[in-house]
């Protein structure tokens, strides 16, 4: 039972069927205030994005602010979604879609950010599970933005886990390399939780079948076709998972660290990003702090981040499952 006040959260995504499965996790959680969504490219259109957010949060009878942000990357070409991956309507191909009748904020996600940030100084929480153009725009518009925000947390990158787009890279940093590189070295307190852990957590499709049967509501019902289509990509993918279909928790994880940061194990070190060549997209950890390195970039005053290094698994699998299985929907 959560006594202190919760955690305000803004949640900038590209939903996405992970990202569904956060966002309703971080509604369900006691301990989380989302107090707006910003959306951006990477999964599906920023478009889709921002239609499938105002979807997600009207089905759950939730009023969430939710905005529209950049649509491209800021230098290399944009490419398209991977809809084998999360639908053409990046919840696993919806059969239909029941009427809802909220609206999108009028403002760009990044001007959302900088306005809340100033109206609370030190309050807000930014949870990052997308390509990092929405923060980067953030940073030009607000550059005392750092000061502004009580944290960052993201979902992106990889340190020691192989990439999922190329052998280095994970692909909300590759998708908009240069953004990435911007907000790793803004300067805030900020946590990577990336491939590293959220390749250790596999929820089970049949996890997805209990929650839509205890609920039955058309939230539930919707996740749980959502991460059926997912399943079946990542099933055809990871051998380990095709004979107990399920998906990796990545987006999830993220909000699951902002409230238990217990189950992880971090390490501290400047994070650098590469932004060209065959390693684009790769998420470099300074991890011999007494090395000094001959390359600018890696100088002592470059600002630190924490990285997600290991994971307790099945605490997180509980801790997800307690709280979907909650009494968190109304009808």
């Amino acid at each position: 039972m959560h006594t202190t006040a919760p955690r305000k959260v803004i949640f900038d995504t590209d939903p996405g069927v992970d990202d569904a499965m956060a966002l309703y996790f971080a509604l369900a959680h006691p301990g989380i205030e989302v107090v707006g969504i910003t959306t951006t490219f990477g999964n599906v259109s920023v478009e889709q994005a921002a239609a499938n957010a105002l979807y997600l949060t009207a089905i759950a009878n939730r009023s969430v602010p939710v905005t529209q942000g950049v649509s491209t990357p800021w230098c290399k070409p944009g490419e398209a979604p991977p809809d084998y991956i999360h639908g053409a309507d990046g919840l696993g191909n919806l059969p239909s879609r029941v009427a809802t009748t909220n609206r999108l904020d009028p403002r760009a996600s990044a001007q959302f950010i900088v306005d809340m940030a100033r109206a609370q100084p030190g309050a807000i929480t930014l949870v990052a599970v997308g390509p990092l153009g929405n923060l980067s725009l953030a940073l030009k518009l607000e550059p005392a933005l750092p000061r502004l925000l009580r944290e960052v947390i993201l979902m992106g990158g990889t340190i020691t886990e192989p990439g999922n787009v190329s052998p280095v890279a994970e692909s909300n940093i590759w998708n908009d390399p240069h953004a990435a590189e911007q907000v790793f070295g803004a300067g805030w307190p900020l946590t990577m939780v990336g491939l590293d852990v959220t390749h250790r957590v596999v929820t089970p499709l049949t996890l997805f079948r209990r929650i839509a049967e205890h609920h039955r509501h058309p939230a539930t019902d919707t996740l749980h076709h959502a991460v059926g289509f997912y399943s079946r990509f990542y099933s055809a993918q990871h051998p380990r998972l095709a004979s107990d279909p399920g998906c990796f928790a990545h987006d999830v994880l993220a909000f699951v660290y902002l409230v238990s940061p217990a189950l992880f194990t971090r390490e501290r070190g400047c994070i650098r990003v590469a932004t060209d060549g065959l390693a684009q997209g790769q998420t470099m950890l300074k991890r011999l702090a007494h090395l000094n390195y001959p390359q600018p970039g890696w100088e002592a005053n470059r600002p630190l981040a924490d990285v997600c290094m290991q994971v307790d698994a099945a605490g997180c699998l509980a801790l997800f499952e307690q709280t979907l299985m909650a009494d968190w929907l109304t009808r």
